[in-house]
Formats: structure tokens, C-alpha cells, sequence
């Protein structure tokens, strides 16, 4: 059986694949992605990447912060609530600059199918308290 501290890792380690290929993918598709030859200091990174980038940064900082309980599924409901709504949030943050329909229908869709699945975690963590 894995320990609290590996599950955790685990978790933090889906939570940031999924994010990056969420803020890469929208970075190409704005055309800021490697393939663009933009650097980091380059003056072509919009404020909506940089406003993914940020909750991306506080939201692995906040799941860093947690404490595990030693109860796995309590800290794969807390885990994962938060990482929904860090999909949320970056989702909310591309919304505002979203050029390409398909991802900013994609984005909305996140949106909306992450508040539902928060709701149904935080039903359960105050059913499990």
C-alpha cells in the first residue's frame, strides 16, 4: 500500500502534466508555444498566459502546503478539488483572451464539468468529515 506522502506526489505529479498540457496547448494555439520562438524575457507573452501561469504556480504551491491526513481518500477528495478548480481558474483566465472557438468551447465546457465535479467533492468531504 502507498504511503499518504507517495499518493500525494502522484497526484501532484497528474495535476501538473495535466496543467502543463493545458497552458502549452494554449500557448500554441496563440501562438506563443516553442514552435513560435518566443522566449521567456519576450515582450510576446500576454497577460492571459501569464494569468494561467500564476494560478498554475499558486495552485501546485497550495497542494505542496497540504498536510496529508493519512487518510487516502479524504486527501484524493482535497487534492483533487483543488486541482479542479486550478483548471477552473486557468480556464476563467484563457477565457478572456480566447481567440480559437474550439478551445475557448473546450475551456468552457472545463468550466463548467470541474464546478460539478468540485460540488461533488466538497459533498463528500462534509459527508466524511
Amino acid at each position: 500500500m502507498s504511503s499518504p506522502i507517495t499518493i500525494r506526489r502522484r497526484l501532484c505529479a497528474i495535476a501538473l502534466s495535466c496543467l502543463g498540457c493545458l497552458s502549452l496547448g494554449t500557448a500554441q494555439a496563440q501562438g506563443q508555444g516553442p514552435s513560435a520562438g518566443t522566449g521567456h524575457g519576450s515582450s510576446g507573452m500576454q497577460s492571459g498566459s501569464s494569468d494561467m501561469h500564476g494560478t498554475m504556480m499558486r495552485g501546485m504551491e497550495a497542494m505542496q502546503q497540504m498536510k496529508p491526513t493519512g487518510d487516502a481518500d479524504r486527501d484524493f477528495a482535497t487534492m483533487m478539488k483543488m486541482h479542479h478548480q486550478q483548471a477552473v481558474e486557468m480556464s476563467q483566465a484563457y477565457l478572456k483572451q480566447a481567440k480559437s472557438p474550439e478551445l475557448k468551447k473546450m475551456a468552457q465546457k472545463i468550466v463548467q464539468d470541474q464546478q460539478k465535479e468540485i460540488a461533488q467533492f466538497d459533498k463528500w468531504l462534509q459527508s466524511h468529515k
